[in-house]
């Protein structure tokens, strides 16, 4: 099995692109009114340094919907994961043809906290530029010092993302 190289890279104005084209895919599965797509993530945040992946939110009214979906998201080329690790979340990644990873597909229910905290995390991170170059910064080093190591790049930039959360959640509590 190959190694997943941890790589970030400067922020790309294509990601937008990426994610709208992913979007309108996704809204030609689901109907719009009972879903929100949002772009979260580092390529969500213009000048954020980033691994190359886009990150999408679905929000449904129930995950049922997500779950009559899931064989649609899979002609689409999405490889569904279950759960993954989040309880309440059906997962979703999307590969190219080289079968590098391309997207990631969050799905929840609305109202559901995760889906709250990586918007106001999204916003919090556009809202505060200074914020995102120093979040960047610490990607960078993690990145280069765990090229071959997901687990240690995530443990490494735990603390800042954590830092900017409660930052975030202070700026914008929820409602």
């Amino acid at each position: 099995m190959t190694r997943r190289r941890v790589e970030v890279v400067p922020y790309n104005p294509e990601w937008e692109t990426l994610f709208e084209k992913e979007k309108q895919l996704l809204e030609s599965i689901f109907e719009a009114a009972d879903v929100e797509i949002h772009h979260i993530g580092s390529t969500s945040v213009p000048g954020l340094s980033a691994k190359p992946i886009i990150d999408i939110m679905l929000a449904a009214e129930a995950l049922d919907q997500v779950e009559r979906a899931t064989p649609a998201i899979e002609a689409a080329g999405y490889d569904a994961k279950g759960e993954n690790g989040i309880p309440g979340r059906r997962y979703f990644q999307k590969h190219d043809e080289n079968g590098i990873r391309k997207v990631h597909l969050h799905s929840f229910e609305k109202g559901s906290p995760q889906l709250y905290r990586h918007l106001v995390f999204r916003d919090y991170l556009r809202a505060h530029p200074s914020e995102a170059s120093k979040y960047a910064e610490v990607k960078e080093i993690a990145a280069q010092k765990y090229e071959y190591d997901i687990d240690s790049y995530i443990a490494e930039k735990s603390p800042i993302v954590k830092e900017l959360e409660q930052k975030a959640m202070l700026w914008r509590p929820a409602r």
